[in-house]
C-alpha cells in the first residue's frame, strides 16, 4: 500500500498518520511504501511515529519502505541513522 506523506510531517500530521496506519494494519495490510515526493519537512515526532509504525508492521510480518525523499528529508534520515532501518528506493 502506498501512503503519500504530507508536505509538512509534524505533530498534527503524525497523529493522523499513526491512526491511519493502525487502521490499515488492523484491516490486514502490513507493508507500506511511504511516498515523500511532496514532503518538505519532517520533525522528531514524525520520525518517531514512522519508527513505531515500522515496529508494528514488522510484528505483523510486513515492512515500511521509503521513496521520493528530497535532500533535506533524506539528510534527517541519514543523521538519525534511520537509513540503516528503512529501505529507501
Amino acid at each position: 500500500m502506498i501512503i503519500e506523506m504530507p508536505e509538512l510531517f509534524s505533530v498534527e500530521e503524525a497523529g493522523q498518520f499513526r491512526e491511519a496506519v493502525r487502521g490499515y494494519i488492523l484491516g490486514g495490510h502490513s507493508s507500506f511504501l511511504l511516498d515523500f515526493g511532496t514532503c518538505r519537512f519532517i520533525d522528531s515526532t514524525g520520525l518517531g511515529v514512522i519508527v513505531s509504525s515500522y515496529k508494528k508492521c514488522v510484528e505483523a510480518g510486513g515492512t515500511i519502505r521509503l521513496t521520493g525523499l528530497n535532500d533535506n528529508v533524506r539528510k534527517i534520515f541519514e543523521l538519525t541513522r534511520l537509513t540503516n532501518v528503512f529501505e529507501i528506493i
